[in-house]
């Protein structure tokens, strides 16, 4: 049964850790958000895709926003009520560190278990459904921008294309109307006219390049500058979309893997992303352990201070599990001890501070 005091202490932690990850998650997105943008740019990102795709690369990016949320807004909240005086009346009350340990602990609990769940299952999950949407999209006339009964741009080829049916998944034609502006073997301008009674979509086994196959019809050939024009009835007609442009260099098949996948797998790779997903939730454990010393402060310091020391200290802590899993993708490491000797240490240096700052001072000469 929550106290008072504990219901008060995560009220407010509660509200520090949500208000942190809404700003951390507005500069996040707009980060995310520049980087899908440029690559519908490119085209290797349909644009009606393109918001389902930033969410779900959104909800990825949570392992690594949550925890940093739950230490910051920790931080901020319990810096906020000492240097209001708030924990020293608290303190002259008779509440000890186990007062402020109580509600902290299960705060990081929680935030664990959140966490583990982002980084174990759903973000994995989510990095998966992003990329078979983007898969699906261009292989769908639809997400290349074509829609039945209206005449359409050709996507990126000067042209337009009407089709009075399509399928559902987009990949199926009805009568087609195609008309587009080419340049003949002389150098003189035509347009050429094509129709067919059905067409479909497919890409290159490569997967880069997009293609119409038409089915039974005619095709024009009109110069521009002459009246010598052609007509060719045809059984099968191909037509080429915008390629597909795949920069995507951020791509890691480790990351999208299933956690079975990864340790049957047993590579380098595998073993430096099962590593990077339980660091997740260990380190927002650590993290909230940090926090307790971090947080002590006189009313009178500077209100950034603190705050500017956990920023790097929380950095430092990043970088070195970050090298550390670069070691084990390397080969250099075979054994992901260095980095749970790592968290160890960490949370014991945090964990012997805090009961040091609680520990009463001896006074020298004393019996």
């Amino acid at each position: 049964m929550l106290s008072i005091l504990d219901r008060y202490f995560l009220r407010e932690l509660a509200y520090g850790v949500i208000a942190t990850a809404v700003v951390l998650l507005v500069i996040f997105s707009g980060g995310a958000f520049a980087n899908v943008l440029q690559k519908v740019a490119n085209g290797s990102i349909q644009p009606s895709v393109m918001f389902e795709v930033l969410g779900l690369q959104m909800v990825d990016l949570l392992s690594t926003l949550l925890p940093m949320s739950a230490f910051l807004g920790t931080l901020i909240a319990l810096g906020r009520m000492y240097r209001e005086s708030e924990m020293h009346v608290l303190a002259s009350s008779g509440m000890g560190p186990r007062g402020m340990l109580r509600p902290v602990t299960l705060l990081a609990v929680v935030a664990t278990i959140v966490v583990g769940l982002v980084s174990l299952w759903l973000g994995p999950l989510s990095a998966r459904t992003a990329d078979q949407v983007i898969a699906a999209a261009n292989k769908s006339v639809i997400a290349a921008g074509l829609d039945a009964g209206r005449f359409t741009e050709l996507p990126g080829k000067g042209g337009i294309i009407f089709v009075d049916t399509l399928s559902r998944d987009g990949t199926v034609l009805g009568k087609t109307f195609l008309a587009t502006d080419r340049t003949d073997s002389d150098g003189n301008p035509q347009v050429r006219v094509v129709s067919a009674k059905s067409g479909r979509m497919y890409q290159e086994s490569d997967g880069q390049n997009r293609f119409l196959a038409l089915y039974d019809g005619w095709q024009f050939e009109v110069p521009l500058a002459a009246d010598n024009w052609r007509r060719m009835k045809y059984e099968r007609n191909d037509a080429s979309l915008s390629s597909i442009v795949d920069d995507d260099e951020d791509t890691d098949p480790a990351h999208e893997s299933t956690m079975s996948q990864l340790i049957k797998a047993g590579t380098p790779d595998a073993l430096g992303e099962i590593v990077s997903r339980f660091a997740a939730p260990v380190s927002t454990l650590v993290l909230m352990m940090m926090v307790l010393p971090m947080s002590k402060q006189a009313p009178r310091d500077a209100r950034y201070g603190r705050l500017l020391i956990a920023v790097l200290t929380y950095f430092l802590y990043v970088i070195w599990q970050l090298i550390a899993r670069a070691q084990i993708i390397k080969g250099h490491l075979h054994t992901s001890v260095p980095v749970w000797i790592l968290h160890v240490v960490v949370f014991g240096v945090a964990a012997w501070y805090f009961w040091k700052q609680n520990t009463p001072r001896r006074v020298k000469g004393a019996a």
